[in-house]
């Protein structure tokens, strides 16, 4: 999945598959690499609008969806 670089603390990039309802979140801590499934658009555009991506994350999609990890450094 294609991602893209996005201004946040917590954050490196952002990617979503907007047919299969995936979010992927590359996190900067570690590098991992995280899917969150059945994740859908409105959900998503309200994510990347929000104030702070990070904030969203551990608020709204942490422990409230599917999730994977799908890159190990």
């Amino acid at each position: 999945m294609r991602r893209h670089p996005v201004q946040s603390s917590a954050l490196q990039s952002i990617g979503y598959d907007a047919d299969k309802h995936i979010l992927e979140l590359e996190f900067k801590e570690n590098g991992g690499v995280w899917q969150y499934f059945n994740f859908k658009p409105p959900a998503y555009k309200k994510f990347i609008s929000s104030q702070s991506l990070g904030h969203f994350f551990v608020t709204k999609i942490k422990g409230k969806y599917p999730e994977e990890k799908v890159k190990y450094l």
